[in-house]
């Protein structure tokens, strides 16, 4: 939907998982094997990972202030399969929550969220206001009271929205 550079870190992961339906045009790249690679997940697996995807978006529209769009899981809940453990490098001491299983995509979902939480950053990332859109986007403005993924096409039809509701 936009140009936004990708966010930072293991939340590019969550944003690409997010982004994965367009709800304007209903394409939803999980359907396509190319798609579900990049995720590595299999086609069995793919009810889960859209149910994590919509949990997911819920909660991006929380960080920016939104009600969900619809019902879905508790993220907690779907997150809570994937466990995580500490992992530390024995070369500098740095430590990090790595997935406890085999890599599945909550595990690295999970994963994500926890580092996200460490950094500080996981707030950040939101989901558009435009119901047509819902796209996940990183908010790097200053204030982090980004409201739309893109200024240029969900904020300005929007502004224009307000602009014609006014009767000018």
């Amino acid at each position: 939907m936009t140009e936004r550079s990708p966010a930072p870190g293991g939340l590019a992961l969550v944003e690409a998982l997010v982004n994965t339906l367009d709800i304007e045009s209903g394409a939803d790249t999980l359907d396509s094997p190319e798609g579900r690679a990049r995720f590595g997940i299999t086609a069995d697996e793919t009810a889960r990972a859209r149910a994590l995807r919509e949990s997911l978006r819920a909660t991006l529209l929380a960080h920016a202030g939104h009600p969900p769009h619809r019902e879905t899981p508790p993220l907690g809940e779907l997150l809570a399969r994937a466990p995580l453990i500490v992992t530390v490098d024995p070369t500098d001491g740095t430590a990090a929550l790595t997935p406890a299983d085999d890599h599945s995509l909550p595990a690295r979902v999970a994963a994500a969220v926890a580092e996200a939480l460490v950094a500080g950053t996981w707030t950040r990332l939101k989901a558009c206001e435009a119901t047509d859109c819902l796209w996940a986007y990183y908010d790097r403005s200053p204030a982090g009271r980004g409201r739309w993924c893109s200024m240029q096409v969900c904020g300005a039809r929007a502004k224009m929205r307000r602009y014609r509701a006014k009767g000018a």
